[in-house]
Formats: structure tokens, sequence, C-alpha cells
């Protein structure tokens, strides 16, 4: 998702999912960790362990408290499923706006932390919701690569994920996630039972905030291109 400095909060810009019901309207900022919520999660990691058997290393880098972003690389749809093997926080998604396309199921998705992102610009809804949750000191997951990409090496990152670690003075751990994209590729129904890897690295601190005025533009290149750096460095461990 592209970022760029935002000049004031303004109204809401959500999207309606039918009279008077706007997309995301319902998701809140908790962390706790609700029944449903555990059994929900200990069901996907009981079938992932299973099915993938993954291999997870640096697990100890993802902060035990305090706000974090956790930046996986993004070579499959199933690379959102191995986050929870890296923490017990709870953890908060961006998703494309289009699961919200049925009211009930966006608001179950509510209920585990993700909500709602327009891919097509700058979405500042979205952008608020992310700043607040790092505020709030939880952990956000975000694809510094927005889309799908394919091949072993990291290319050019979108400037969202240092753009909000700027603004809020959070770290950004990098991911690393290999064989998903083996298991399941662009366009398969259905993965194969293929081991997955996931390697975490060192997390990419921001720099130092004095005030709350705007982010310099220099800052968040210089946070991308380093971010760049220790996210390929992650991908390579996790393909060891």
């Amino acid at each position: 998702m592209a970022v760029t400095p935002i000049p004031d909060r303004g109204a809401p810009e959500e999207t309606q999912d039918g009279p008077g019901i706007k997309r995301g309207a319902t998701f809140r900022i908790d962390p706790h960790l609700s029944l449903f919520y555990r059994a929900c999660r200990s069901l996907l990691v009981g079938i992932l362990v299973v099915w993938f058997r993954p291999r997870v290393k640096g697990r100890h880098l993802v902060p035990l408290e305090g706000p974090a972003i956790i930046a996986p690389v993004h070579r499959s749809n199933l690379d959102f499923a191995f986050t929870p093997f890296l923490t017990r926080r709870k953890l908060f998604f961006m998703a494309k706006e289009e699961l919200w396309s049925s009211p009930r199921f966006g608001r179950l998705l509510e209920i585990w932390g993700v909500f709602p992102v327009h891919r097509s610009g700058a979405d500042r809804e979205s952008v608020h919701r992310a700043e607040e949750v790092l505020r709030r000191g939880q952990l956000l997951v975000m694809f510094p690569e927005g889309s799908r990409r394919f091949g072993e090496h990291v290319g050019e990152l979108l400037e969202g994920v240092a753009f909000l670690a700027a603004r809020t003075g959070a770290p950004v751990v990098p991911v690393g996630i290999s064989g998903s994209e083996r298991s399941m590729s662009k366009g398969a129904k259905f993965p194969k039972p293929l081991r997955i890897s996931v390697s975490v690295g060192t997390p990419v601190e921001p720099e130092s905030r004095t005030d709350g005025g705007r982010v310099a533009r220099s800052q968040v290149r210089r946070l991308t291109a380093e971010l760049r750096e220790a996210l390929q460095a992650a991908y390579d461990e996790a393909a060891r």
C-alpha cells in the first residue's frame, strides 16, 4: 500500500457495505485474547503444523511488548497464516476491502483484528487505523512489497511501512518466508503439503523523533532502503 504523509485526519473515508453500513465500522483495537480468538488461532496453527511442518528461526526478535510492525515478504496468499507462529501476542492486519463484500464475514475479520484497506490509492482511513494500532502499543502486520511478488530477490518496496514506522517510532521486524510460493503459487486452489521455513530478522529501528511534525521524505526513503536489505537477509536465511 502506498502511503504519503497526511496533513490532517479529516473525515473518515470508508466504503459502504450497504445502506447505513460502512466497511470496517465495527473494528476496534482490542488486544484482549478472547476465547473465540484463541480457539480460532489454535485451530489455524494446528492445521498448519500438520500440513506444512513450519520451521521458525529468530522468534525471540519479535518484541514481547510495545508497538512493532511485522513485515513479511509476500510470495503467496498463505504468507499471512504463518505470522501467529512468531508471537503469542494478538496481531492486527490490513486486508483488501473486497473481503468485506459480505458484511457478516467482514465483521468476523474485525473480531480477528483485521481492518479494510482500499488498494487503488491512498486510503487515509486505513492509515489512521494502522497508526492508532501502533500508538496503542500493538503489533501490526504489513507486507512492504504490497502485492505478491515472484523470485528470490526483494525488489523495490512501497513506502507505507517506513512511513508508519517513522511517524510512530515503531520498529519494523523483517520476516522471510520460504516455500509458500511453491506450496501455493498464483492461481492454485489448494496448497501442497510442503515444508515452510520462516526466519525473523533483526528489527529495523526508525530515527527517534523529538516532535510530532511531518516525517521527512528523506527519512522514509532511508528507512525503506534499510528495510529492503533486512528483508532480503531474512528471506535468504529462511531459504537455507
